[in-house]
Protein backbone atom coordinates (compact mmCIF):
# COMPACT_ATOMS: atom_id res chain seq x y z
CA UNK A 1 0.00 0.00 0.00
CA UNK A 2 2.79 2.08 0.83
CA UNK A 3 4.29 1.38 -2.52
CA UNK A 4 1.29 2.88 -4.08
CA UNK A 5 1.10 5.84 -2.02
CA UNK A 6 4.62 7.34 -3.21
CA UNK A 7 3.76 6.38 -7.07
CA UNK A 8 2.19 8.70 -9.41
CA UNK A 9 -0.42 7.57 -12.23
CA UNK A 10 -0.96 11.42 -13.05
CA UNK A 11 -0.02 14.95 -13.33
CA UNK A 12 -2.11 17.51 -12.17
CA UNK A 13 -3.50 18.64 -15.80
CA UNK A 14 -4.07 15.16 -16.78
CA UNK A 15 -6.11 15.12 -13.63
CA UNK A 16 -7.84 18.01 -14.75
CA UNK A 17 -8.05 17.19 -18.23
CA UNK A 18 -9.65 13.81 -18.04
CA UNK A 19 -11.97 15.35 -15.88
CA UNK A 20 -11.13 13.46 -12.94
CA UNK A 21 -11.02 16.37 -10.72
CA UNK A 22 -14.56 17.46 -11.96
CA UNK A 23 -16.12 13.89 -10.70
CA UNK A 24 -14.19 14.62 -7.67
CA UNK A 25 -14.70 18.35 -6.97
CA UNK A 26 -18.83 17.50 -7.55
CA UNK A 27 -18.85 14.14 -5.21
CA UNK A 28 -21.74 15.53 -2.38
CA UNK A 29 -19.34 14.49 0.73
CA UNK A 30 -20.43 15.59 4.37
CA UNK A 31 -18.24 14.80 6.95
CA UNK A 32 -14.68 16.09 7.03
CA UNK A 33 -13.53 12.89 7.54
CA UNK A 34 -14.36 11.54 3.85
CA UNK A 35 -13.12 15.45 2.76
CA UNK A 36 -9.82 13.80 3.88
CA UNK A 37 -10.14 10.26 2.65
CA UNK A 38 -11.10 12.22 -0.51
CA UNK A 39 -7.67 14.06 -0.77
CA UNK A 40 -5.61 11.07 -0.52
CA UNK A 41 -7.14 9.02 -2.06
CA UNK A 42 -4.84 6.84 -4.36
CA UNK A 43 -5.08 4.80 -7.74
CA UNK A 44 -4.58 0.95 -8.22
CA UNK A 45 -2.02 -0.66 -10.41
CA UNK A 46 -1.08 -3.15 -12.49
CA UNK A 47 -0.98 -6.64 -9.98
CA UNK A 48 -3.80 -4.67 -8.08
CA UNK A 49 -6.70 -6.10 -10.16
CA UNK A 50 -7.82 -8.16 -7.38
CA UNK A 51 -8.23 -4.87 -4.81
CA UNK A 52 -10.21 -3.00 -7.55
CA UNK A 53 -12.33 -5.70 -8.00
CA UNK A 54 -13.08 -5.82 -4.29
CA UNK A 55 -13.43 -1.92 -3.91
CA UNK A 56 -15.88 -1.79 -7.07
CA UNK A 57 -18.01 -4.42 -6.16
CA UNK A 58 -18.32 -2.40 -2.44
CA UNK A 59 -19.72 0.27 -4.72
CA UNK A 60 -22.14 -2.28 -6.33
CA UNK A 61 -23.08 -3.25 -3.24
CA UNK A 62 -23.66 0.73 -2.34
CA UNK A 63 -25.75 1.33 -5.65
CA UNK A 64 -28.29 -1.01 -4.30
CA UNK A 65 -28.40 -0.17 -0.35
CA UNK A 66 -28.56 3.66 -1.70
CA UNK A 67 -31.58 2.17 -4.34
CA UNK A 68 -33.32 0.39 -2.19
CA UNK A 69 -32.88 2.15 1.11
CA UNK A 70 -33.22 5.82 0.40
CA UNK A 71 -34.58 7.26 3.52
CA UNK A 72 -32.39 5.30 5.12
CA UNK A 73 -29.41 7.21 3.12
CA UNK A 74 -30.90 9.90 3.72
CA UNK A 75 -30.58 9.80 7.22
CA UNK A 76 -27.12 8.66 7.47
CA UNK A 77 -26.22 11.41 5.30
CA UNK A 78 -28.48 13.72 7.75
CA UNK A 79 -25.60 12.64 11.10
CA UNK A 80 -23.03 13.32 8.60
CA UNK A 81 -23.71 16.45 8.19
CA UNK A 82 -23.54 17.16 11.74
CA UNK A 83 -20.34 15.88 12.00
CA UNK A 84 -17.29 17.48 13.21
CA UNK A 85 -13.33 16.47 13.45
CA UNK A 86 -11.80 16.55 16.72
CA UNK A 87 -9.44 14.14 15.89
CA UNK A 88 -6.60 16.33 17.55
CA UNK A 89 -8.50 16.12 20.49
CA UNK A 90 -8.59 12.64 20.74
CA UNK A 91 -4.75 12.14 20.39
CA UNK A 92 -4.31 15.01 22.84
CA UNK A 93 -5.83 13.26 25.65
CA UNK A 94 -3.22 10.99 26.53
CA UNK A 95 -0.92 13.76 27.10
CA UNK A 96 -3.03 16.46 28.40
CA UNK A 97 -6.51 17.35 30.04
CA UNK A 98 -8.92 17.73 28.16
CA UNK A 99 -11.47 21.26 28.69
CA UNK A 100 -14.90 21.12 29.05
CA UNK A 101 -15.27 21.94 25.21
CA UNK A 102 -13.14 19.23 24.33
CA UNK A 103 -14.99 16.95 26.36
CA UNK A 104 -18.12 18.05 24.45
CA UNK A 105 -16.74 17.61 21.18
CA UNK A 106 -15.90 14.14 21.74
CA UNK A 107 -19.23 13.10 23.66
CA UNK A 108 -20.42 14.67 20.47
CA UNK A 109 -19.10 12.43 17.99
CA UNK A 110 -19.48 9.15 20.05
CA UNK A 111 -23.04 10.31 19.99
CA UNK A 112 -23.07 10.84 16.09
CA UNK A 113 -21.28 7.43 16.27
CA UNK A 114 -24.14 5.90 18.17
CA UNK A 115 -26.83 7.20 16.09
CA UNK A 116 -24.85 5.80 12.91
CA UNK A 117 -24.35 2.07 14.36
CA UNK A 118 -28.11 2.05 15.24
CA UNK A 119 -28.95 3.50 11.77
CA UNK A 120 -26.71 1.11 9.66
CA UNK A 121 -26.84 -2.16 12.17
CA UNK A 122 -29.99 -2.05 13.21
CA UNK A 123 -31.89 0.14 10.62
CA UNK A 124 -33.49 2.18 13.11
CA UNK A 125 -34.95 5.94 12.50
CA UNK A 126 -36.50 7.20 15.25
CA UNK A 127 -39.20 5.39 16.53
CA UNK A 128 -39.20 3.30 13.55
CA UNK A 129 -37.31 0.62 11.54
CA UNK A 130 -35.93 2.01 8.53
CA UNK A 131 -38.05 -0.95 6.03
CA UNK A 132 -41.96 0.75 7.85
CA UNK A 133 -40.04 4.74 7.43
CA UNK A 134 -38.93 3.96 4.18
CA UNK A 135 -42.47 2.55 2.48
CA UNK A 136 -44.77 5.10 4.37
CA UNK A 137 -42.38 8.12 3.13
CA UNK A 138 -42.77 6.46 -0.39
CA UNK A 139 -46.35 6.22 -0.20
CA UNK A 140 -46.96 9.86 1.38
CA UNK A 141 -44.06 11.59 -0.73
CA UNK A 142 -44.93 13.60 -3.75
CA UNK A 143 -42.11 12.99 -6.43
CA UNK A 144 -40.67 16.58 -7.42
CA UNK A 145 -39.87 16.54 -11.14
CA UNK A 146 -35.87 17.25 -10.64
CA UNK A 147 -35.95 14.66 -8.02
CA UNK A 148 -33.79 11.77 -8.57
CA UNK A 149 -35.70 8.94 -8.35
CA UNK A 150 -33.40 5.69 -7.02
CA UNK A 151 -35.39 2.55 -8.51
CA UNK A 152 -34.07 -0.79 -7.63
CA UNK A 153 -33.46 -3.21 -10.88
CA UNK A 154 -35.33 -6.53 -10.69
CA UNK A 155 -31.73 -8.29 -11.11
CA UNK A 156 -30.22 -6.53 -7.76
CA UNK A 157 -30.25 -8.63 -5.09
CA UNK A 158 -32.27 -7.37 -1.73
CA UNK A 159 -29.55 -5.05 -0.08
CA UNK A 160 -31.34 -4.46 3.60
CA UNK A 161 -27.85 -1.80 4.78
CA UNK A 162 -24.37 -1.14 4.38
CA UNK A 163 -21.44 -3.55 4.10
CA UNK A 164 -20.12 -4.54 7.20
CA UNK A 165 -16.85 -3.13 6.49
CA UNK A 166 -18.36 0.37 7.56
CA UNK A 167 -19.50 -0.81 10.70
CA UNK A 168 -18.48 1.41 13.55
CA UNK A 169 -16.91 -0.36 16.65
CA UNK A 170 -18.89 -0.08 20.14
CA UNK A 171 -18.49 2.94 21.66
CA UNK A 172 -21.11 2.96 24.38
CA UNK A 173 -18.81 2.62 27.65
CA UNK A 174 -16.87 5.63 26.84
CA UNK A 175 -20.24 7.32 25.88
CA UNK A 176 -21.34 6.30 29.60
CA UNK A 177 -18.06 7.79 31.00
CA UNK A 178 -19.34 11.06 29.34
CA UNK A 179 -22.74 10.96 29.83
CA UNK A 180 -23.56 9.12 33.24
CA UNK A 181 -27.50 10.75 33.42
CA UNK A 182 -27.61 8.60 30.13
CA UNK A 183 -29.45 11.63 29.21
CA UNK A 184 -28.09 11.15 25.43
CA UNK A 185 -28.18 15.10 25.13
CA UNK A 186 -25.65 16.35 22.61
CA UNK A 187 -24.30 18.97 25.76
CA UNK A 188 -22.26 18.66 28.14
CA UNK A 189 -21.17 19.62 31.09
CA UNK A 190 -19.72 18.41 34.35
CA UNK A 191 -22.58 17.02 36.32
CA UNK A 192 -22.68 16.15 40.18
CA UNK A 193 -23.36 12.80 39.09
CA UNK A 194 -19.53 12.74 37.53
CA UNK A 195 -18.48 12.60 41.41
CA UNK A 196 -19.98 12.44 44.81
CA UNK A 197 -17.36 14.07 46.31
CA UNK A 198 -18.46 17.49 43.67
CA UNK A 199 -21.83 16.75 44.50
CA UNK A 200 -21.20 17.31 48.41
CA UNK A 201 -18.68 20.45 47.58
CA UNK A 202 -21.69 21.80 44.87
CA UNK A 203 -24.29 20.74 47.86
CA UNK A 204 -22.69 22.96 50.65
CA UNK A 205 -21.78 26.00 48.12
CA UNK A 206 -25.82 26.18 47.50
CA UNK A 207 -26.27 26.67 51.09
CA UNK A 208 -23.66 29.44 51.45
CA UNK A 209 -25.44 30.92 48.66
CA UNK A 210 -28.70 30.76 50.08
CA UNK A 211 -27.85 32.38 53.73
CA UNK A 212 -26.12 35.08 51.39
CA UNK A 213 -29.04 35.46 50.02
CA UNK A 214 -31.01 35.63 52.99
CA UNK A 215 -28.47 37.88 54.78
CA UNK A 216 -28.80 40.24 51.91
CA UNK A 217 -32.41 40.24 52.15
CA UNK A 218 -32.64 40.67 55.39
CA UNK A 219 -30.42 43.36 55.56
CA UNK A 220 -32.33 45.48 52.64
CA UNK A 221 -35.69 44.91 54.73
CA UNK A 222 -34.09 46.43 57.14
CA UNK A 223 -32.69 49.59 55.39
CA UNK A 224 -36.38 49.60 54.11
CA UNK A 225 -37.65 50.35 57.43
CA UNK A 226 -35.43 52.78 58.86
CA UNK A 227 -34.70 54.92 55.86
CA UNK A 228 -37.69 54.40 53.34
CA UNK A 229 -35.18 53.40 51.05
CA UNK A 230 -36.14 50.56 48.48
CA UNK A 231 -33.70 48.52 46.75
CA UNK A 232 -34.12 46.24 43.45
CA UNK A 233 -33.97 42.75 43.14
CA UNK A 234 -30.50 43.19 42.96
CA UNK A 235 -29.27 44.72 46.17
CA UNK A 236 -28.77 48.05 44.52
CA UNK A 237 -29.87 51.38 43.74
CA UNK A 238 -30.00 54.10 41.13
CA UNK A 239 -30.74 58.15 42.81
CA UNK A 240 -30.70 60.74 40.42
CA UNK A 241 -28.71 63.62 41.94
CA UNK A 242 -31.76 66.09 41.90
CA UNK A 243 -33.20 63.72 43.94
CA UNK A 244 -34.02 65.68 47.45
CA UNK A 245 -32.28 63.07 50.00
CA UNK A 246 -29.30 62.56 47.41
CA UNK A 247 -27.11 63.24 50.20
CA UNK A 248 -28.80 61.70 52.70
CA UNK A 249 -28.82 58.18 50.95
CA UNK A 250 -25.44 58.70 49.36
CA UNK A 251 -23.99 58.99 52.99
CA UNK A 252 -25.95 56.10 54.38
CA UNK A 253 -22.77 53.37 55.74
CA UNK A 254 -25.12 50.52 54.66
CA UNK A 255 -24.22 50.81 50.78
CA UNK A 256 -21.19 51.59 48.80
CA UNK A 257 -20.79 53.33 45.63
CA UNK A 258 -20.15 51.16 42.89
CA UNK A 259 -20.99 53.25 39.77
CA UNK A 260 -21.76 57.21 38.67
CA UNK A 261 -22.05 60.32 36.12
CA UNK A 262 -23.43 63.68 35.93
CA UNK A 263 -26.61 62.50 36.25
CA UNK A 264 -27.11 60.14 39.07
CA UNK A 265 -25.46 57.66 41.42
CA UNK A 266 -25.61 53.83 41.69
CA UNK A 267 -25.13 52.01 45.10
CA UNK A 268 -25.15 48.54 46.25
CA UNK A 269 -25.68 46.91 49.87
CA UNK A 270 -22.54 46.71 51.07
CA UNK A 271 -21.36 43.13 52.55
CA UNK A 272 -21.86 42.92 56.34
CA UNK A 273 -19.25 40.94 58.49
CA UNK A 274 -22.12 37.79 58.56
CA UNK A 275 -21.59 37.99 54.24
CA UNK A 276 -17.85 38.26 54.25
CA UNK A 277 -17.83 35.44 56.08
CA UNK A 278 -20.15 33.41 54.03
CA UNK A 279 -18.00 35.08 50.83
CA UNK A 280 -15.21 33.35 52.06
CA UNK A 281 -16.08 30.17 52.64
CA UNK A 282 -17.87 30.03 49.18
CA UNK A 283 -14.50 30.88 47.65
CA UNK A 284 -12.88 27.91 49.67
CA UNK A 285 -15.81 25.76 48.29
CA UNK A 286 -15.13 26.84 44.89
CA UNK A 287 -11.66 26.42 44.78
CA UNK A 288 -12.43 22.61 46.25
CA UNK A 289 -14.94 22.38 43.56
CA UNK A 290 -12.55 23.44 40.22
CA UNK A 291 -9.86 21.47 41.42
CA UNK A 292 -12.50 18.00 41.85
CA UNK A 293 -13.47 19.29 38.87
CA UNK A 294 -10.40 19.19 36.93
CA UNK A 295 -9.89 15.21 38.29
CA UNK A 296 -13.12 14.59 37.07
CA UNK A 297 -11.53 15.90 33.07
CA UNK A 298 -8.36 14.22 33.88
CA UNK A 299 -10.06 10.92 34.57
CA UNK A 300 -12.22 11.12 31.01
CA UNK A 301 -9.23 12.42 29.42
CA UNK A 302 -7.69 9.39 30.40
CA UNK A 303 -10.81 7.13 29.56
CA UNK A 304 -10.96 8.78 26.00
CA UNK A 305 -6.89 7.90 25.29
CA UNK A 306 -7.95 4.66 26.51
CA UNK A 307 -10.11 4.53 23.50
CA UNK A 308 -8.21 6.68 21.32
CA UNK A 309 -7.67 3.93 18.63
CA UNK A 310 -10.91 2.71 18.54
CA UNK A 311 -12.48 6.41 18.08
CA UNK A 312 -10.01 7.23 15.53
CA UNK A 313 -10.72 3.53 13.02
CA UNK A 314 -14.76 4.75 13.60
CA UNK A 315 -13.49 7.98 12.16
CA UNK A 316 -11.71 6.26 9.34
CA UNK A 317 -15.03 3.96 8.70
CA UNK A 318 -17.42 6.90 8.68
CA UNK A 319 -14.98 8.35 6.34
CA UNK A 320 -14.82 5.56 4.15
CA UNK A 321 -19.02 5.55 4.27
CA UNK A 322 -19.39 9.00 3.34
CA UNK A 323 -17.13 8.32 0.87
CA UNK A 324 -18.32 5.17 -0.57
CA UNK A 325 -22.43 6.83 -0.45
CA UNK A 326 -20.92 9.88 -2.43
CA UNK A 327 -19.86 7.53 -5.04
CA UNK A 328 -22.73 5.46 -4.64
CA UNK A 329 -25.03 8.39 -5.31
CA UNK A 330 -22.96 10.40 -7.93
CA UNK A 331 -23.21 7.14 -9.90
CA UNK A 332 -27.17 6.90 -10.00
CA UNK A 333 -27.17 10.23 -10.66
CA UNK A 334 -25.31 10.12 -14.03
CA UNK A 335 -25.83 6.48 -14.74
CA UNK A 336 -22.66 5.10 -14.43
CA UNK A 337 -21.92 1.43 -14.48
CA UNK A 338 -19.04 -1.18 -13.29
CA UNK A 339 -16.20 -1.35 -15.56
CA UNK A 340 -14.86 -4.79 -16.23
CA UNK A 341 -10.96 -5.02 -14.62
CA UNK A 342 -9.16 -7.14 -17.01
CA UNK A 343 -5.19 -8.22 -17.04
CA UNK A 344 -4.18 -7.07 -20.11
CA UNK A 345 -3.41 -3.50 -20.93
CA UNK A 346 -6.87 -1.87 -23.10
CA UNK A 347 -8.95 0.69 -22.84
CA UNK A 348 -12.69 -0.43 -24.68
CA UNK A 349 -16.00 1.08 -23.74
CA UNK A 350 -18.85 1.55 -25.48
CA UNK A 351 -21.32 4.62 -25.82
CA UNK A 352 -18.55 6.61 -23.20
CA UNK A 353 -19.62 9.87 -22.48
CA UNK A 354 -17.51 12.62 -21.55
CA UNK A 355 -19.00 14.14 -17.80
CA UNK A 356 -17.74 17.04 -17.95
CA UNK A 357 -18.93 18.14 -21.51
CA UNK A 358 -22.24 16.04 -20.68
CA UNK A 359 -22.84 18.55 -17.67
CA UNK A 360 -22.50 21.73 -19.96
CA UNK A 361 -24.31 20.29 -22.74
CA UNK A 362 -27.20 19.48 -20.26
CA UNK A 363 -27.07 22.32 -19.15
CA UNK A 364 -28.30 24.14 -22.38
CA UNK A 365 -30.55 21.39 -23.02
CA UNK A 366 -29.12 19.59 -25.87
CA UNK A 367 -28.47 15.66 -25.96
CA UNK A 368 -24.82 14.26 -25.63
CA UNK A 369 -23.33 12.05 -28.70
CA UNK A 370 -21.86 9.39 -27.30
CA UNK A 371 -18.41 7.28 -28.57
CA UNK A 372 -17.15 4.06 -28.82
CA UNK A 373 -13.99 3.12 -28.66
CA UNK A 374 -11.17 0.33 -28.55
CA UNK A 375 -7.37 0.90 -27.65
CA UNK A 376 -4.44 -1.65 -27.24
CA UNK A 377 -0.97 -1.44 -26.81
CA UNK A 378 0.36 0.68 -30.25
CA UNK A 379 -0.96 3.76 -31.78
CA UNK A 380 -4.25 5.00 -32.78
CA UNK A 381 -4.91 8.25 -34.58
CA UNK A 382 -7.83 10.21 -34.76
CA UNK A 383 -8.93 12.62 -37.66
CA UNK A 384 -11.42 15.17 -38.58
CA UNK A 385 -12.07 18.49 -38.93
CA UNK A 386 -12.24 21.35 -36.53
CA UNK A 387 -15.99 21.34 -34.27
CA UNK A 388 -15.09 17.22 -34.82
CA UNK A 389 -14.89 16.52 -31.33
CA UNK A 390 -11.59 14.89 -31.39
CA UNK A 391 -10.07 16.58 -28.13
CA UNK A 392 -13.70 15.63 -26.29
CA UNK A 393 -13.15 12.03 -27.51
CA UNK A 394 -9.25 12.24 -26.46
CA UNK A 395 -9.90 13.41 -23.08
CA UNK A 396 -12.46 10.56 -22.80
CA UNK A 397 -10.18 7.63 -23.55
CA UNK A 398 -8.47 8.95 -20.50
CA UNK A 399 -11.13 9.95 -18.48
CA UNK A 400 -13.04 6.21 -18.18
CA UNK A 401 -9.57 4.41 -17.49
CA UNK A 402 -8.83 6.82 -14.61
CA UNK A 403 -12.26 6.82 -13.29
CA UNK A 404 -11.88 3.00 -13.37
CA UNK A 405 -8.15 3.41 -11.62
CA UNK A 406 -9.29 5.59 -9.40
CA UNK A 407 -12.31 3.03 -8.00
CA UNK A 408 -15.17 4.95 -10.10
CA UNK A 409 -17.70 3.81 -11.84
CA UNK A 410 -17.57 5.07 -15.15
CA UNK A 411 -20.02 6.88 -18.17
CA UNK A 412 -20.22 4.55 -20.67
CA UNK A 413 -22.63 1.42 -21.56
CA UNK A 414 -19.75 -1.20 -21.00
CA UNK A 415 -15.92 -1.06 -20.57
CA UNK A 416 -13.26 -3.18 -20.18
CA UNK A 417 -10.26 -1.64 -18.87
CA UNK A 418 -6.75 -3.01 -17.83
CA UNK A 419 -4.77 -1.03 -15.37
CA UNK A 420 -1.50 1.43 -16.62
CA UNK A 421 1.57 1.92 -14.64
CA UNK A 422 1.48 5.74 -15.73
CA UNK A 423 -0.77 7.81 -17.51
CA UNK A 424 -0.59 11.06 -19.58
CA UNK A 425 -2.11 13.81 -21.74
CA UNK A 426 -1.18 16.17 -23.78
CA UNK A 427 -3.66 18.82 -24.73
CA UNK A 428 -4.24 22.53 -25.51
CA UNK A 429 -2.18 25.45 -25.78
CA UNK A 430 0.31 25.48 -23.20
CA UNK A 431 2.03 28.71 -23.85
CA UNK A 432 4.30 29.75 -20.59
CA UNK A 433 4.31 33.74 -20.45
CA UNK A 434 6.40 33.24 -17.11
CA UNK A 435 8.87 31.25 -18.78
CA UNK A 436 9.23 32.91 -22.40
CA UNK A 437 8.19 29.74 -24.02
CA UNK A 438 5.92 29.91 -27.44
CA UNK A 439 3.48 27.54 -27.67
CA UNK A 440 5.78 24.81 -29.57
CA UNK A 441 8.50 25.34 -27.37
CA UNK A 442 6.37 24.38 -24.16
CA UNK A 443 4.80 21.75 -25.92
CA UNK A 444 7.98 20.49 -26.53
CA UNK A 445 9.44 20.34 -23.25
CA UNK A 446 5.76 18.63 -21.89
CA UNK A 447 6.28 15.97 -24.38
CA UNK A 448 9.97 15.46 -23.51
CA UNK A 449 8.46 15.06 -19.84
CA UNK A 450 6.35 12.85 -21.14
CA UNK A 451 8.46 10.31 -22.65
CA UNK A 452 11.03 10.65 -20.38
CA UNK A 453 8.64 9.05 -17.26
CA UNK A 454 6.46 6.68 -20.11
CA UNK A 455 6.85 2.60 -18.89
CA UNK A 456 5.51 -0.55 -19.77
CA UNK A 457 1.59 -0.07 -19.79
CA UNK A 458 1.69 3.67 -19.98
CA UNK A 459 -1.63 5.62 -21.32
CA UNK A 460 -0.81 8.59 -23.51
CA UNK A 461 -2.78 10.90 -24.88
CA UNK A 462 -1.90 13.75 -27.54
CA UNK A 463 -3.72 16.32 -28.72
CA UNK A 464 -2.57 17.24 -32.41
CA UNK A 465 1.41 17.79 -31.38
CA UNK A 466 3.43 20.12 -33.49
CA UNK A 467 -0.07 22.35 -34.97
CA UNK A 468 1.67 25.51 -33.90
CA UNK A 469 4.62 25.08 -36.40
CA UNK A 470 4.74 24.32 -40.09
CA UNK A 471 3.00 22.28 -41.73
CA UNK A 472 5.98 20.46 -42.90
CA UNK A 473 8.04 20.07 -40.14
CA UNK A 474 4.89 19.26 -37.94
CA UNK A 475 3.99 16.56 -39.89
CA UNK A 476 7.39 14.72 -39.86
CA UNK A 477 7.32 15.63 -36.26
CA UNK A 478 4.25 13.64 -36.04
CA UNK A 479 5.24 10.97 -37.68
CA UNK A 480 8.59 10.33 -36.29
CA UNK A 481 6.45 10.61 -33.31
CA UNK A 482 4.47 7.86 -34.21
CA UNK A 483 7.17 5.54 -35.62
CA UNK A 484 8.96 5.94 -31.81
CA UNK A 485 5.85 5.38 -30.21
CA UNK A 486 4.44 2.20 -31.75
CA UNK A 487 7.68 0.45 -30.80
CA UNK A 488 6.82 0.96 -27.00
CA UNK A 489 4.78 -1.01 -24.68
CA UNK A 490 2.17 1.52 -24.87
CA UNK A 491 -1.25 2.86 -25.53
CA UNK A 492 -1.02 5.68 -27.71
CA UNK A 493 -3.79 7.78 -28.73
CA UNK A 494 -3.03 10.65 -31.18
CA UNK A 495 -5.63 13.34 -32.62
CA UNK A 496 -3.74 14.68 -35.60
CA UNK A 497 -4.94 16.91 -38.91
CA UNK A 498 -1.94 16.19 -40.73
CA UNK A 499 -3.48 13.64 -43.41
CA UNK A 500 -0.02 11.92 -44.47
CA UNK A 501 0.68 10.39 -40.94
CA UNK A 502 -2.15 7.95 -41.15
CA UNK A 503 -0.61 6.42 -43.65
CA UNK A 504 1.66 4.55 -41.36
CA UNK A 505 1.48 0.69 -41.58
CA UNK A 506 0.24 -0.81 -38.00
CA UNK A 507 -1.50 2.43 -37.13
CA UNK A 508 -5.26 2.08 -36.39
CA UNK A 509 -7.18 4.79 -38.06
CA UNK A 510 -10.09 6.37 -36.40
CA UNK A 511 -12.29 9.06 -38.35
CA UNK A 512 -14.63 11.39 -36.16
CA UNK A 513 -17.61 10.50 -38.44
CA UNK A 514 -18.43 14.87 -38.90
CA UNK A 515 -21.15 16.21 -41.79
CA UNK A 516 -20.46 12.90 -43.30
CA UNK A 517 -23.74 11.69 -43.20
CA UNK A 518 -25.56 15.24 -43.04
CA UNK A 519 -28.24 16.71 -44.75
CA UNK A 520 -27.05 19.96 -45.98
CA UNK A 521 -29.94 20.85 -47.81
CA UNK A 522 -31.71 21.07 -44.54
CA UNK A 523 -28.41 22.18 -42.37
CA UNK A 524 -28.28 25.06 -45.23
CA UNK A 525 -31.70 26.06 -44.77
CA UNK A 526 -31.21 26.32 -40.76
CA UNK A 527 -28.43 28.40 -41.21
CA UNK A 528 -29.80 31.05 -44.01
CA UNK A 529 -32.61 31.62 -41.36
CA UNK A 530 -30.22 31.82 -38.63
CA UNK A 531 -28.42 35.23 -37.05
CA UNK A 532 -24.58 35.18 -36.51
CA UNK A 533 -24.34 33.08 -33.23
CA UNK A 534 -26.47 30.56 -33.32
CA UNK A 535 -24.49 29.06 -36.77
CA UNK A 536 -22.02 27.10 -35.01
CA UNK A 537 -24.36 25.48 -32.51
CA UNK A 538 -26.62 24.45 -35.30
CA UNK A 539 -23.51 23.02 -37.27
CA UNK A 540 -22.78 21.36 -33.90
CA UNK A 541 -26.65 20.21 -33.84
CA UNK A 542 -25.58 18.12 -36.96
CA UNK A 543 -22.52 17.02 -36.48
CA UNK A 544 -21.24 13.50 -35.34
CA UNK A 545 -19.14 13.00 -32.63
CA UNK A 546 -18.91 9.21 -33.27
CA UNK A 547 -15.66 7.16 -34.11
CA UNK A 548 -15.33 4.95 -37.81
CA UNK A 549 -12.26 3.10 -37.71
CA UNK A 550 -10.79 3.19 -41.09
CA UNK A 551 -8.13 2.17 -43.86
CA UNK A 552 -4.56 3.68 -44.20
CA UNK A 553 -6.02 5.27 -47.74
CA UNK A 554 -9.03 6.57 -46.46
CA UNK A 555 -8.80 10.51 -46.90
CA UNK A 556 -9.20 12.76 -43.62
CA UNK A 557 -13.14 14.10 -43.84
CA UNK A 558 -12.78 17.90 -45.78
CA UNK A 559 -15.56 19.15 -43.07
CA UNK A 560 -13.54 22.39 -42.80
CA UNK A 561 -14.29 23.25 -45.67
CA UNK A 562 -18.05 22.61 -45.33
CA UNK A 563 -17.81 24.48 -42.13
CA UNK A 564 -16.38 27.69 -43.81
CA UNK A 565 -18.55 27.35 -46.53
CA UNK A 566 -21.70 27.26 -44.70
CA UNK A 567 -20.48 30.38 -42.08
CA UNK A 568 -20.06 32.92 -44.84
CA UNK A 569 -16.73 32.63 -46.36
CA UNK A 570 -16.23 33.84 -50.02
CA UNK A 571 -17.00 30.59 -52.94
CA UNK A 572 -14.15 31.72 -54.51
CA UNK A 573 -11.65 30.74 -51.71
CA UNK A 574 -14.04 27.75 -51.05
CA UNK A 575 -12.89 26.76 -54.54
CA UNK A 576 -9.24 28.09 -54.11
CA UNK A 577 -8.90 25.66 -51.33
CA UNK A 578 -10.01 22.34 -53.08
CA UNK A 579 -7.33 23.15 -55.70
CA UNK A 580 -4.73 22.32 -53.16
CA UNK A 581 -6.08 19.30 -51.42
CA UNK A 582 -5.03 16.14 -53.29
Amino acid sequence: MEQRRNRRLANVKTRSETGLDHVMFNLNLNTPFGKKQLKEIRPFYPGEEELLRAELDRIDTMIAFVKQNQVLSDKIQEVFMEVKDPTLTVQRSGSVTLSTVELYEVKSLLLQMRQLRKLTMEHEIGDYKASHCISECRQNKPSAENEIVFQRDENEPAVDTVPEKYFLEDTEDLLDELDPRGDRMNTFYIYDEFSPLLSQYRAKKREYELMIRKEQKQAREELRKKYGVQLTPKFDIVVARSHPDFEKIQNLEELEVVDQDYMSVTLQLKPTEKIYGYVGETEKINSEIEMEEERVREHLSRKISEKADVILRNCEKMGALDLALARAIYSIKHDLIKPEIVDEHVVEFEEGRNLQVEDIIKSKGKEYCPVSLSLKDGVTLITGANMGGKTVSLKLAGQIPILAQYGFFVPAKSARIGLSNYMQILIGDSQSVERGLSSFGSEMEELKEILDHGQERSLILIDEIASGTNPTEGTALTKSLVDYLIEKPYISLITTHFESVTEREGVVNMQVRGLADCNFTLLNSEIQRANRRDRINIISKYMDYRLCRVDNEAQVPKDALNIAAMLGIDKAIIDGAKKYIR
